[in-house]
């Protein structure tokens, strides 16, 4: 009977606190922490079970009547020395990771255990000390050795004790038998069970560490992303703005002499041009809307581009806008005004046109904006790496359109975007 109970302790308490053994699963810190926290929580179970079990196997010894006293004072004092090494060592080996010293502990244990069970079988109930302590220290395959060779000795020292007594063998093998085929099992499901423990939070230092790299590599991407929104900007507004005042200078200067009234209309368009490029970057620097739709529509920011364009180069810019186009959001309008901003700014720096004509539709569920001029025409090679056409495209992707740039039927170029409503 003491060995049956003792080995249903063998599978009730197993290793695996805060030292985990070689051949356990690594887990990060944070995980060796918590298994540390929730071992201390529940740890004051298993000394409750080790305490009741050498007190009542202690009394069971020394009220037996069927051995000597020296038997008795054998097993009691090798019951006291195991108490005394698990409270001097023991406890401290199963809470830290000294394998080798681990060992140790493991073979006087089951020395211990051995000399008390040979002095009275009576001393089998301490089994519900020793068996979990050999799979607290052990890993599982050399636990469950010891376990196994501990168990064993109890039909031994019933038959050295009370000789070849056929009953008592009768009761005592099968018994045997089936107390070690339970720790085993307990045993290797117990283990397993923190092993999976152990994997699980490995797995989560996983999960956590890929979500930290998830969470960089989504921070870089939006800073990557903002960049190339304000360089669109600033292209777009900015650079633009100063192109045209540069060639407005330029204009001024070779007209100075000769035409008064051309630069005095000239300077007027640089001042212009220049307050408008103030308030696009003050726009830009409080984050809104660009400073032409804050100021009125869609089709009137187009028109002004227009406008200027024509004052800018004293040629004809036809600007045309369907009556009754759809409400637009915000994202819909400045990719339409910044595609219509660099049409114009490229027909301004490259096509030498006579005529610029920008049209604004609403078509099968969609709006397009066409910007066409009668200049050198378009070199499909010639703005492949350009920022200004890769920027368009971008925008026209980032709100569902397509945007294509040709050589238009009668020379020069079209451009023509096209953006869900």
């Amino acid at each position: 009977m003491g060995a049956s109970e003792g080995g249903a302790g063998a599978g009730g308490v197993v290793r695996g606190g805060p030292g985990a053994r070689e051949g356990d699963v690594p887990v990060d810190e944070r995980s060796e922490v918590n298994q540390a926290d929730a071992w201390e929580r529940s740890y004051w179970s298993w000394e409750v079970l080790f305490a009741v079990a050498y007190v009542a196997t202690a009394l069971l010894v020394l009220f037996s009547s069927d051995r000597p006293t020296t038997a008795k004072i054998v097993a009691e004092a090798a019951l006291a020395a195991i108490v005394a090494g698990y409270l001097a060592v023991g406890r401290r080996l199963v809470q830290s990771a000294h394998s080798g010293r681990a060992h140790i502990a493991a073979a006087v244990l089951i020395a211990l255990m051995s000399t008390a069970m040979l002095a009275t079988t009576t001393a089998s109930f301490a089994l519900f000390i020793a068996c979990p302590l050999l799979f607290m220290l052990l890993e599982l395959r050399p636990a469950a050795v010891a376990t196994t060779l501990l168990i064993l000795f109890e039909p031994v020292s019933g038959v050295l004790n009370g000789g070849w007594n056929g009953q008592l063998l009768s009761i005592l093998l099968p018994m045997t038998a089936i107390l070690i085929t339970f720790s085993l099992l307990a045993g290797k499901f117990a283990t397993d069970v923190l092993r999976e423990s152990h994997a699980r939070a490995e797995l989560i230092r996983e999960l956590e560490s890929s979500q930290a790299e998830v969470a960089r590599l989504s921070r870089e991407a939006g800073t990557a992303a903002e960049r190339e929104r304000l360089a669109r900007e600033i292209h777009d507004t900015l650079a633009q703005g100063f192109t045209s005042i540069i060639t407005l200078t330029q204009a001024i200067e070779s007209e100075l002499d000769t035409d008064l009234s051309t630069v005095r209309k000239h300077l007027a368009l640089a001042g212009r041009t220049a307050r408008e490029n103030l308030a696009e970057a003050r726009a830009m620097v409080a984050a809104l809307a660009p400073s032409d739709l804050a100021t009125g529509s869609l089709p009137e920011a187009i028109r002004r581009q227009a406008d200027r364009l024509a004052e800018e180069l004293g040629i004809p810019v036809e600007c045309a806008v369907d009556e009754g186009l759809p409400p637009l959001s915000t994202a819909v309008e400045v990719v339409l005004l910044r595609a219509a901003q660099e049409a114009l700014s490229n027909v301004r720096k490259h096509s030498g046109a006579a005529l610029v004509r920008v049209r604004l539709s609403a078509v099968d569920g969609a709006i397009r904006l066409r910007v066409e001029d009668n200049g050198r025409g378009f070199t499909p090679d010639a703005d492949v790496f350009g920022f200004g056409l890769r920027g368009m495209r971008s925008r026209a992707e980032q709100v569902g359109g397509t945007l294509e740039v040709r050589t238009g039927a009668n020379g020069g170029t079209e451009l023509e975007l096209e953006v869900p409503v």
